[in-house]
C-alpha cells in the first residue's frame, strides 16, 4: 500500500507516462502508468489532464476535480509504489456516476498494474 501521493505537473513527466505505452481505456477516464525512472522514492504520483472535447471549462473542471477524488480513494491503496499515472478525462467522466468512475479507475489500475494493454 503507498503510504504517499504526489502529483505531476510538468509537461515532460506527462509525456514520459504517455511514452511508457501501459494504458488502459475505460468508458469514464484514460488511465496511463510509467515506473518512475529514479529509484528509491515509493511516493504514487499522478496526473489530471482533460482536453478541451470533454467540454467547457467548467465541465473540465469538474471532470478533474472527479478524477482527483477517485486517484486520491483508490490509487492510495492501490498504486504501485515508485509509478507515476496519468487519468485522463473523457466525455462521460463529468456525467457519470462517481463509483462508476471508481469501479473504472480500480479496473484500469489491476491491468496497466499487471502490465496488460486494454
Amino acid at each position: 500500500m503507498a503510504a504517499d501521493l504526489g502529483w505531476l505537473k510538468k509537461r515532460g513527466e506527462f509525456l514520459r507516462v504517455a511514452a511508457a505505452r501501459r494504458n488502459c481505456a475505460r468508458p469514464t477516464l484514460v488511465l496511463q502508468m510509467a515506473p518512475r525512472p529514479s529509484p528509491g522514492d515509493d511516493a504514487v504520483r499522478v496526473g489530471l489532464t482533460a482536453s478541451r472535447r470533454v467540454g467547457s471549462a467548467v465541465v473540465r473542471n469538474r471532470a478533474r476535480r472527479r478524477l482527483r477524488a477517485a486517484a486520491m480513494t483508490v490509487l492510495v491503496e492501490h498504486g504501485q509504489p515508485g509509478a507515476d499515472y496519468v487519468l485522463i478525462a473523457r466525455a462521460r467522466t463529468a456525467q457519470s456516476a462517481y463509483a462508476a468512475i471508481l469501479a473504472d479507475l480500480e479496473t484500469a489500475v489491476r491491468r496497466v498494474n499487471r502490465g496488460r494493454r486494454a
